[in-house]
């Protein structure tokens, strides 16, 4: 019986069928990357001053927050919670994939970012990032 070389049967097979290898591969990277991203996202967001590794996020509604002061949205104060709420309910009206970005000072109580954090996701914003600065080297 001759083989798709031109050979005998009886003679040595000098090809292979890596497909199967491929197919294999490409599973296995598929695998990997699905696991990278779960493994990278926490599960709780902290707010940690500074940070080796950073993910950017685009940033469509910035929440910073300072020890000393009012609460600022997109760089402007802002009076009480209340309005913070509003805000974010109209930016989130103009985008409904928006993003927010908390950026608290280290001096910031718990107690107060997680209140904010609270009102932020009572408006509908579901996509909330804490900000940190790179760690120094």
């Amino acid at each position: 019986m001759a083989s798709a070389n031109g050979q005998e049967g009886g003679s040595i097979i000098s090809g292979i069928n890596v497909t199967p290898l491929v197919d294999v591969m490409l599973v296995l990277l598929v695998i990997f990357i699905v696991t990278a991203k779960i493994i990278v996202t926490p599960a709780v967001p902290l707010d940690l001053p500074h940070a080796a590794h950073g993910e950017e996020v685009q940033v469509v509604f910035s929440v910073v927050m300072p020890v000393s002061g009012p609460v600022m949205v997109n760089g402007e104060a802002l009076a009480n919670d209340s309005t913070l709420s509003a805000r974010a309910r109209e930016a989130l009206a103009r985008n409904p994939d928006l993003r927010a970005v908390i950026q608290a000072d280290g001096g910031v109580p718990h107690r107060r970012v997680i209140h904010i954090l609270d009102l932020i996701k009572g408006s509908g914003i579901t996509r909330v990032a804490f900000g940190a600065l790179p760690e120094d080297e």
